[in-house]
């Protein structure tokens, strides 16, 4: 129940392939993924151009707002009736 957000930075498109496979990462190990207003992205190629993006740097600021609130979040659930009961894994193999 840690909770995951990936960010990922580059020159132009192409980011929301790597973001999708970080994604998946945080959901198979049952973290909770943290979201923003957009994509987690933000764009440049030379230093410091990516402080000019100001839709990616709010979108940053969004998620760094939303990440702190659904810490506390379950926190205080976690302190008021513990965590989700665990399973052991069951694995599954389709080739027969």
């Amino acid at each position: 129940m840690k909770v995951g957000a990936s960010v990922v930075a580059c020159r132009r498109g192409g980011a929301s392939a790597s973001f999708d496979v970080l994604n998946k990462f945080f959901t198979i190990s049952q973290m909770p993924v943290v979201s923003s207003q957009y994509w987690n992205s933000i764009h440049g190629r030379e230093d410091g151009e990516a402080k000019e993006d100001s839709e990616g740097l709010q979108t940053m600021r969004t998620l760094g707002r939303n990440m702190a609130f659904l810490i506390k979040a379950i926190a205080a659930q976690k302190e008021k009736e513990g965590l989700p009961e665990k399973e052991e894994r069951i694995a599954t193999n389709f080739i027969r």
